[in-house]
């Protein structure tokens, strides 16, 4: 994480980002607790430390991630953005463990897809996918299929579904006492920094710091 240029050392714009992103805190709150900590940073600078180095931790949690197995169950939650409904497509496996995430403007198949794909790339090809009655979902899998010669499962098993909808409850918790997301952009980095922290709390990282801000420390080495 190339830090040149800021006024602050590389151990201070961590803490502020990691405790942004873990905790159900607004800028203003972190901002109080930086002062308490004796460091005097504007709740605006840290935003701006979110917006700026998310990408980078989520890029590097890619490369350090655990294998996902190949039965994912697939859905998509709300987030608004500046009063907008958006959606968030996830995806987990059977034991729980975070297999992608990806924020969209629509619901319909080509967000599905672009999910999917993105899915894929950055994991590896599933055996079966457990989605709801959602036809754009189905047309994604079936449309993958077709484009690529696959032959991944389709199953609609509501039950099956719980566990990646009780996952989702996590991340609207964490945004739930924020004042809001301004910009899709905004929304998109720093909900990829929230399902990082997600992943280092289920343990998902290679060779992991002793403590979950050690090892999103080492995100950022």
């Amino acid at each position: 994480m190339n830090i040149k240029g800021h006024c602050y050392p590389k151990s201070i714009i961590l803490q502020a980002v990691y405790f942004k992103l873990r905790f159900t805190l607004s800028y203003r709150d972190v901002e109080d607790i930086m002062k308490i900590r004796g460091i005097q940073v504007d709740h605006a600078t840290i935003q701006r430390w979110v917006y700026k180095f998310t990408p980078f931790i989520e890029l590097q949690m890619k490369k350090r991630k655990l294998l996902v197995g190949t039965s994912w169950r697939m859905d998509e939650t709300y987030i608004k953005v500046k009063g907008v409904w958006f959606y968030l497509y996830r995806a987990v496996d059977k034991s729980g463990n975070t297999v992608d995430f990806l924020l969209t403007r629509k619901r319909q198949r080509m967000s599905a897809q672009s999910f999917l794909i993105k899915a894929i790339t950055n994991n590896c090809k599933p055996r079966v996918i457990n989605i709801d009655k959602s036809v754009s979902n189905t047309g994604a899998i079936k449309v993958y299929n077709k484009r690529s010669f696959s032959k991944i499962k389709i199953r609609q098993c509501k039950y099956l579904n719980n566990i990646v909808e009780q996952d989702h409850r996590f991340i609207k918790w964490r945004i739930q006492n924020s004042l809001g997301f301004k910009s899709f952009e905004s929304a998109k980095r720093t909900l990829s920094g929230i399902e990082v922290i997600h992943m280092l709390r289920k343990n998902q990282m290679i060779n992991p710091g002793t403590t979950m801000f050690k090892s999103f420390c080492k995100l950022a080495a």
